[in-house]
């Protein structure tokens, strides 16, 4: 069998595509920020915990940091632009919310606001640690408050048809899911 060799600093992309993630965070002054994240997980659901990688150097990191809060806002794919924006931008120079004419309301447990017009679901959580992981930090949060847009759930999973993904292929590209379910005999 033949194989094509693949550069492991590009080993990321044989991952993808992956879910795609704003995520909120405000400092001490009140100043909130989105980043556009992938690379984020459950990691247990006794007590509700979520790991996400996040470069140290992101304006997002600090402002986590300093509240030790954030809110997941799950990205419908009718929202890919204002993912990639988020994504290229900092916070540092440039206001995302307000740039995007967005609104904002506060979060329900958490400080970090809530940006209702890009998530179809919510996760407010708190840092539980850090974990040092090569050129990221690993945040484990808490997961505080969860809540969705109506229609989002059917029968306990998400309704593709309603909210479809948007899963970040890499770059500036992105896709989402086909709308055939299976439920494989094993």
């Amino acid at each position: 069998m033949d194989f094509e060799e693949v550069s492991v600093s590009q080993f990321t992309r044989l991952l993808h595509p992956y879910p795609t993630f704003l995520v909120s965070s405000v400092g001490r002054d009140g100043r909130a920020n989105l980043i556009t994240i992938a690379w984020l997980i459950p990691v247990s659901v006794r007590p509700p915990l979520l790991a996400m990688a996040v470069r140290r150097e992101r304006y997002s990191y600090g402002l986590i940091v300093e509240s030790g809060e954030f809110v997941v806002h799950a990205v419908p794919f009718d929202r890919a632009r204002e993912a990639l924006f988020c994504g290229r931008r900092s916070g540092r120079d440039v206001d995302k919310i307000a740039t995007l004419g967005l609104e904002s309301v506060p979060g329900r447990v958490v400080k970090a606001p809530v940006v209702p017009e890009v998530g179809v679901a919510f996760l407010e959580c708190r840092l539980q640690q850090e974990v040092e992981a090569g050129d990221h930090v690993l945040f484990i949060a808490e997961v505080v408050a969860a809540y969705t847009r109506p229609g989002f759930l059917e029968d306990g999973v998400r309704d593709l048809a309603a909210a479809p993904p948007l899963l970040h292929v890499g770059g500036p590209r992105f896709a989402t899911t086909a709308l055939e379910i299976v439920e494989p005999e094993v």
